[in-house]
This record gives structure tokens, C-alpha cells and sequence, in this order.
């Protein structure tokens, strides 16, 4: 059963890196701004090996990826 974390980075990067993710949903929206994006969302995360396990194209340039995170 899926469980969609949408709230604290801490906590998805705990879970993460205690091995308790197996698929990791990642939207991209195409932007670039300038005024935000100060600090780094991911500072302070271990690092994690993403395996593609599926890809898709919602509205002509959202992309929804898929991985299967492996910490190191």
C-alpha cells in the first residue's frame, strides 16, 4: 500500500535512510526562478542511488519519474 509523504523532508529522509522506501515518486515541473531556492532542499541527506523504474509525460512537459532509492 502506498504511503504519500508530502510534509517534512526530515522525515522522508529518515525513512529513507533507515531502508524503509522502496519507490521513490518524483514530479518536475519545468520552471526556473530566480528569487527562491536560497538553500539547498536536500542539504544534509546521505546519498542515494536512484534506480528509473518508470517514466511519464503529463501535459506536454510534466514529468512524473519513478525510482527505487538504494542508499549508500
Amino acid at each position: 500500500m502506498p504511503l504519500r509523504s508530502l510534509a517534512s523532508m526530515t522525515l522522508n529522509w529518515a525513512l529513507m535512510a533507515a531502508g524503509l522506501v522502496d519507490r521513490l515518486q518524483v514530479t518536475i515541473f519545468p520552471v526556473i526562478t530566480g528569487s527562491n531556492g536560497i538553500s539547498p532542499i536536500l542539504r544534509g541527506a546521505g546519498d542515494v542511488d536512484l534506480e528509473l523504474l518508470e517514466s511519464r509525460t503529463l501535459d506536454h512537459d510534466i514529468q512524473e519519474l519513478t525510482y527505487r532509492p538504494t542508499p549508500r
